[in-house]
């Protein structure tokens, strides 16, 4: 295969297909209980230097809660993968919790603007970017989850992200025609908050997808927040509406209101104010390390942090916005 271009962006990781086999080939794969607090699956599976892939889309289904123990833990030069991510990149960088990002889309909140923070620590120089677009991070996690080194595809072609990026263009053996070159990733470990789970961490879950399934067959570990905990024969009466088998799961952890303060379909609207909140905190550095010590390191957990924003009477209120968006006009 003709290599015609070659993007100065940094590959963060290997991309040899055979060594990813050879991990996954020895994983443990059995049928049993994974349950666990989510203190302890951090601490177990989320090392210094790592690269993290977070699930959800956006600010809905963000596993929200173990991105605060995560930075609560205190995790360090961490790579990140910034696919489609809002509150999820917002909170790890306020914890300064990784160096190096594959980043398509991060900073934004979305209609509720920019970070200030989280631009503040992107634009600080202690950072290293690889630049992507959220299609092609897809087909980065695609090909992981294929377990080969790569996968074509043929957008960025042309464009400044293909410059900034690490992928190759390369001419097709059969056509002749230009096509853009992914290379594998497969994250060291990775968080997906779903709607249900068993302790083994068969999973399901509601609404968009995004890249979940890829994400979760690539990773090497993966831990598994779930709203609620059901019983296997409850996915036994349904197999197939597991959407991430258990033996893909190394933990699983039942940590209700856990994309708070995102949305979570079917389950409770965002909290714009608490997000807002976030927002204004981030404008004035000092104010904002106030604001962290409050909600995140002076908290012992994520139902402190609940605690702190309404308890149950605020999430009731988010139940209910649910449920009222969902009434037909």
């Amino acid at each position: 295969m003709e290599v015609i271009a070659q993007g100065g962006g940094p590959l963060f990781m290997e991309t040899d297909a055979d060594k990813a086999r050879k991990f996954f080939r020895l994983k443990k794969r059995s049928l049993v209980n994974k349950l666990m607090p989510l203190q302890e699956a951090v601490a177990q599976f989320v090392h210094d230097g790592d690269y993290l892939g977070i699930g959800g889309f956006g600010a809905n289904r963000t596993p929200t809660a173990a991105c605060h123990e995560i930075v609560r833990q205190g995790r360090k030069n961490l790579i990140f993968c910034g696919h489609t991510s809002t509150h999820d990149y917002q909170i790890l960088a306020a914890g300064e919790a990784f160096n190096r990002c594959d980043i398509a889309y991060i900073i934004g909140m979305e209609i509720r603007g920019l970070s200030p923070n989280a631009r503040r620590y992107s634009e600080s120089g202690k950072v290293q970017f690889c630049e992507w677009t959220n299609y092609a991070l897809a087909l980065r996690l695609k090909a992981a989850a294929m377990g080969v080194s790569y996968l074509p595809g043929r957008n960025v072609l042309g464009t400044d992200t293909f410059k900034r990026s690490a992928a190759k263009a390369a001419r097709c053996p059969f056509s002749g025609k230009l096509y853009c070159l992914y290379p594998a990733l497969w994250p060291d470990v990775s968080v997906i908050h779903v709607h249900e789970a068993d302790i083994y961490g068969n999973a399901r879950f509601k609404g968009i997808s995004i890249c979940d399934l890829e994400l979760a067959r690539a990773s090497k570990r993966l831990i598994i927040t779930c709203e609620r905990l059901i019983h296997n024969e409850e996915i036994r009466r349904d197999p197939s509406a597991t959407l991430i088998p258990y033996f893909l799961a190394d933990a699983v952890c039942e940590v209700p209101y856990g994309a708070y303060p995102g949305n979570m379909v079917g389950e409770y609207f965002s909290d714009e104010d608490h997000l807002k909140l976030w927002m204004e905190s981030e404008k004035d550095p000092e104010r904002f390390k106030k604001f962290l010590d409050t909600y995140i390191y002076g908290v012992k957990d994520f139902v402190g942090y609940l605690d702190l924003c309404g308890g149950m009477k605020r999430m009731t209120q988010l139940r209910a916005e649910e449920y009222m968006f969902e009434q037909p006009s």
